[in-house]
C-alpha cells in the first residue's frame, strides 16, 4: 500500500463508514422519536401514499360518524316526544269515554272538557319542543325526511322520516279546537282518537326501525374506522423494540467508527519516522 501524506485511503474509507453509520443512526432516532418507520414520502413513496389515502378515508368517516351521531340524537328526541304523545292520547281516550256518559251533570262534563283541552295543549307543546339542533320531525316544519351521511364518499345516505304529529294532521287527526262538551261531540272525537292512537303507534314503529338502523350503521362505521387505523399502523408504525436494539448497536458502531478514523488519521505520521536522522 502506498504511504502518502496527500491521500489517506484508510481515513477516507473510515470516514465513509462513519458517515453511513451516522445516517443510519439519525434515521433510527427519527423512527424512535416519531414512532413511525415511514414518516414521509422520502422513506417509502408507495407505502406513504397508500397510508395517506387511508388517512383521508378515516377523516371522512369521522364526518360520517358526526352525521350519524346527530341522526341518533334527533331520533332519540323524536322517539321520546312521540311516546309522550302516545301516552297523552291514551289519557285523552279516558276523558272522551267518560264524557260519553249520559248521566253526567253539566259541571262534571265541563270539568272533563277542560281536562281534555289541557291535554290537547300538552300535545301541542310536546310537538313544538321535540327538536334537536334545529331539527323537529314532529311539528311539520321539516320536509318529507332528513338524510344523513352513510359512507366516506357521501354517495350513500341514511334517512329519518318526518312524522307530523301536529293536531289536526294526517297522524293525529284530532283538531286543536276539538271538544267533548256533549255526548255527540265526544262520540265523534272518540272515532278520530282511536285512529290517531293507531297511527301514532305505527309512526313510532317506523321511527324505531330507522333509529335501530342508524345505531347499527354507527357501530359499523366505528369498527371500520378502527380497522383502517390499525391498517395504517401496520403500514407505517415502527417496531420500537426492534428500533431500540438497533439504536444501541449503531451507537456502538459510531464509537468504533470514530476510533477507526482517528487511527487512520495517524497513519501519515509514520512518514516522519522515515526522515528522522539516525
Amino acid at each position: 500500500m502506498t504511504i502518502s501524506v496527500n491521500t489517506n485511503k484508510s481515513a477516507l474509507t473510515a470516514l465513509q463508514n462513519l458517515n453511513k453509520t451516522n445516517d443510519e443512526l439519525a434515521n433510527t432516532q427519527n423512527r424512535v422519536n416519531t414512532g413511525l418507520k415511514i414518516a414521509n414520502a422520502k422513506d417509502n413513496a408507495a407505502v406513504w401514499a397508500i397510508a395517506q389515502g387511508q388517512r383521508a378515508d378515516i377523516g371522512a368517516l369521522g364526518a360520517v360518524r358526526m352525521s350519524l351521531d346527530r341522526a341518533q340524537s334527533i331520533a332519540e328526541v323524536t322517539m321520546t316526544a312521540g311516546e309522550t304523545i302516545s301516552d297523552l292520547l291514551v289519557e285523552l281516550k279516558g276523558k272522551v269515554v267518560a264524557a260519553m256518559d249520559t248521566s253526567l251533570d253539566t259541571a262534571s262534563r265541563t270539568a272533563l272538557n277542560s281536562d281534555f283541552r289541557s291535554l290537547l295543549r300538552q300535545i301541542q307543546q310536546v310537538t313544538g319542543n321535540a327538536a334537536f339542533d334545529g331539527a323537529n320531525l314532529l311539528d311539520g316544519t321539516v320536509g318529507a325526511n332528513i338524510q344523513f351521511l352513510a359512507n366516506a364518499e357521501a354517495t350513500s345516505r341514511i334517512t329519518l322520516s318526518t312524522q307530523d304529529m301536529s293536531l289536526g294532521g294526517s297522524i293525529v287527526t284530532i283538531g286543536s279546537a276539538s271538544s267533548i262538551s256533549t255526548v255527540t261531540l265526544a262520540t265523534n272525537v272518540l272515532t278520530s282518537l282511536n285512529t290517531s292512537i293507531s297511527q301514532v303507534n305505527q309512526a313510532l314503529g317506523n321511527l324505531g326501525s330507522q333509529a335501530k338502523q342508524i345505531e347499527a350503521h354507527l357501530g359499523f362505521v366505528s369498527k371500520l374506522t378502527d380497522v383502517l387505523e390499525a391498517g395504517v399502523g401496520n403500514l407505517v408504525d415502527a417496531d420500537l423494540a426492534k428500533e431500540s436494539a438497533r439504536l444501541q448497536g449503531l451507537q456502538v458502531q459510531q464509537q468504533l467508527g470514530a476510533q477507526a478514523l482517528s487511527i487512520a488519521n495517524q497513519a501519515p505520521q509514520i512518514v516522519l519516522q522515515l526522515f528522522r536522522g539516525g
